[in-house]
């Protein structure tokens, strides 16, 4: 038996995170994989997080693991589907656009004969959709 009751450890490494899993075996003998989750907080220290999972409630565990496994791809596959229905129906509605890829965007010009047409005070600036940054110096 190794340092803390360890049998067996290996890591998974992501981005920012760190996965320990142990497998570890107690003071009376019994045998349990304890999964730790370590992240890296401000580059100083680390929040860990962990649960243990018990020789005899391990099936339990990893049915129920399965379960979440199997509806996340379910879950992935409906998702893809309805994403390609949707591209297809505006596809459909608003035609394949143009063989290069890009969108064309057509902006309809307001006149006085529309219901929700408001005349724009010729003082004010005109909005071109830029940001405009106006810095004053205070005395």
């Amino acid at each position: 038996m190794g340092i803390r009751g360890e049998l067996y450890t290996t890591q998974t490494t992501l981005a920012n995170r760190a996965y320990f899993f142990n497998v570890k075996e107690n003071r009376t003998g019994d045998v349990f994989l304890q999964v730790v989750e370590s992240k890296n907080r401000d580059g100083a220290d680390f929040d860990r997080h962990q649960i243990a999972i018990f020789e005899e409630d391990m099936q339990k565990f990893l049915s129920g693991l399965d379960d979440a496994l199997r509806f996340i791809q379910k879950n992935r596959k409906e998702q893809d589907r309805l994403r390609a229905e949707r591209k297809a129906a505006k596809e459909a509605k608003y035609g394949g656009g143009a063989s290069d890829g890009v969108k064309k965007i057509v902006r309809k010009k307001r006149n006085e004969e529309d219901e929700d047409y408001r005349p724009q005070d010729p003082a004010a600036p005109k909005k071109t959709g830029r940001v405009h940054v106006v810095s004053k110096i205070v005395k």
